[in-house]
């Protein structure tokens, strides 16, 4: 897809910024199946992923500089959607939910295919804004994965948004050893940090519109006039997780300073796991 498809016919009294959302378990108590290599989400409480939180203030920021709607879209199963409640409860306007069985047991492949068809069925996006990566799976590819198959400019590890209007973005981009500027055309994505934005407190109001507000909820079948369903969730997913490994306190008894041990000791610790 070419840039001017995903903002074809805008006419910037309506500027559209997407943010992508992932609601994740909360830290202090998700659980795994080391089985399967899965996160059980059932019945976990989902919050919004504090890398994605700078992103949502960010989009807010540059809503009440240029106008327009910040609509918040993520992936989830349907208790995603307290998550996005917190979001419009954040200064976001709409909130899309795509939630389907046939979502589930994605990777981060499949995940950005599924999150760029829904860009695509919205259309008239100015400006994408995603975390730096989730805290669940912290692989930090579906921000620069979406941009692809938009075929948008993609700007990770923005720190800073200089200027921004209705043609280009000017941000920092921290890459620890150098930081470095870039203009960027619209539409396209920036994939943020922790320090691009400090994220606002949800007023009493914030939370009363975010109650009655209504989450979309968007199928598979909602996708499959622009998109292939057969590439969404497990079906779609190329790469899967082999085996989660929970370290255990009592197993870390080894100090090790010799080069030549220590290297003799992982490989026999992968060997013993089966992972060589």
């Amino acid at each position: 897809m070419q840039k001017n498809q995903v903002a074809a016919g805008c006419d910037y009294v309506n500027f559209r910024i997407v943010v992508l959302m992932k609601p994740t378990p909360d830290p202090d108590k998700v659980r795994f199946d080391a089985e399967k290599g899965t996160i059980i989400r059932e019945g976990v409480e989902l919050i919004i992923n504090p890398y994605d939180l700078p992103a949502i203030e960010l989009a807010v920021q540059v809503k009440e500089k240029l106008g327009g709607e910040v609509i918040v879209i993520s992936m989830a199963p349907p208790q995603g959607e307290e998550a996005l409640r917190d979001a419009i409860a954040r200064g976001a306007d709409r909130a899309i939910l795509l939630t389907d069985r046939r979502f589930a047991g994605a990777d981060t492949l499949a995940t950005s295919y599924a999150l760029a068809s829904a860009i695509r069925k919205l259309g008239n996006v100015n400006l994408v804004i995603g975390g730096e990566k989730s805290i669940d799976g912290d692989t930090a590819q579906v921000p620069g994965e979406v941009a692809e198959m938009l075929g948008l400019p993609h700007v990770s590890y923005v720190s800073r948004l200089i200027d921004i209007d209705y043609s280009r973005a000017i941000v920092e981009s921290d890459l620890e050893s150098e930081v470095v500027t870039y203009e960027a055309p619209l539409p396209c994505v920036l994939q943020v940090t922790l320090n691009v934005a400090k994220p606002r407190i949800p007023t009493i109001k914030g939370k009363l519109q975010a109650r009655k507000a209504i989450v979309e909820k968007w199928s598979a079948d909602a996708l499959a006039d622009i998109a292939d369903i057969n590439r969404f969730g497990i079906k779609g997913s190329p790469t899967m997780v082999y085996r989660v490994v929970i370290p255990k306190e009592k197993e870390r008894k080894r100090i090790i300073l010799d080069t030549e041990q220590g290297v003799k000791a992982v490989v026999d610790l992968l060997m013993k796991e089966g992972l060589l």
